[in-house]
């Protein structure tokens, strides 16, 4: 595939005209990646932006204890990176490829100062930026379900911890307890609804009263 039908088939740039594939064919510089490595790391300053033509790679990111958690997996015809290229930031996360790879890289400032003299690739951009936002913010509500009940079953192993009790109250309100462990209230209202649900806990007002101790601490051991 030579480098005018790889630009073509980056979907970002759908319904281009020729004359800007001939363009962006240009500026892009074909890079070859071996399976495990780096394309590039978070908070580096953001150079440009990628699409495979072959390959996949993963979007992640690392926390203090060393846990992974992938955001993202693209393949060929898929662009990334794009946002804090133009943010003029950095990257907020890694790039690794997953598989044997090969990419389209599209420098920064050549990409923008095609952008700066094209409305029609700026609106393209938008398009495109708008889509990822939505699948965005369903990753994010996807998360928030899968690892707050850990969070939230650390919580009342602390509580219970701490009033030496298997009933106890809770002591700060819904609210500041979901703010605490990093969740909105909607969601620590559901969690503990399926506890309830699951017979793990039992609810009434403000107290609580643990009936499953082990089926919560496999819960909370989840979350590490």
């Amino acid at each position: 595939m030579n480098k005018i039908e790889a630009v073509k088939s980056v979907m970002f740039f759908e319904g281009l005209p020729d004359e800007k594939f001939n363009k962006l064919a240009e500026i892009s510089i074909l890079k070859r990646y071996g399976k495990g490595q780096i394309l590039f790391e978070a908070d580096i300053p953001a150079h440009g932006f990628f699409a495979p033509i072959k390959g996949r790679v993963k979007i992640f990111r690392t926390s203090p204890s060393g846990k992974e958690q992938i955001l993202h997996i693209f393949g060929p015809g898929e662009a990334f990176g794009e946002v804090p290229v133009f943010e003029g930031g950095t990257f907020p996360a890694h790039a690794q490829a997953i598989e044997e790879c090969e990419a389209l890289f599209f420098p920064r400032q050549d990409f923008e100062n095609m952008i700066k003299a094209d409305p029609d690739l700026a609106m393209k951009m938008m398009a495109m930026l708008s889509q990822k936002l939505r699948i965005l913010v369903n990753k994010i509500d996807d998360l928030s379900l899968k690892e707050a009940p850990s969070r939230v079953a650390s919580y009342l192993l602390l509580l219970r911890s701490s009033q030496e009790s298997d009933t106890f109250k809770l002591d700060l309100p819904k609210g500041q307890i979901a703010f605490y462990l990093g969740t909105i209230q909607e969601t620590l209202s559901r969690i503990f609804k399926r506890f309830t649900e699951q017979g793990i806990i039992d609810i009434n007002g403000k107290k609580i009263t643990i009936l499953d101790i082990e089926q919560l601490q496999e819960l909370a051991s989840e979350g590490k």
